[in-house]
């Protein structure tokens, strides 16, 4: 499954950078695949180590500040592995050219 997540500390000023940080270490010894983007996490696993992971970015997050928002989008599509790079893989083939990354 994809899971594409976006955990925002309220209250912390207009600079998150650190707050990604933090959360990028954890994300990075879960040993999942991901994907960091300028405004989510996209990550590839199973349900469980996916929404495990998750929990503990949100309550590293909620240690620093009073209140975080965590918004998640699932997208779980049985049989399919590798899809972190199959999906793009798939539009490149299709235009015949890459995509900008």
């Amino acid at each position: 499954m994809l899971v594409e997540f976006t955990i925002v500390p309220i209250g912390v000023g207009e600079s998150l950078s650190k707050y990604v940080a933090d959360l990028v270490e954890i994300i990075e010894s879960s040993g999942l695949d991901y994907r960091l983007t300028p405004m989510s996490t996209i990550v590839e696993g199973e349900w469980d180590e996916v929404i495990a992971l998750i929990s503990k970015c949100h309550k590293k997050t909620r240690e620093k500040c009073n209140r975080v928002i965590t918004s998640i989008t699932i997208d779980d599509r049985a049989g399919k592995k590798g899809r972190l790079k199959g999906k793009i893989e798939s539009v490149e083939r299709i235009l015949g050219r890459e995509v900008k990354k």
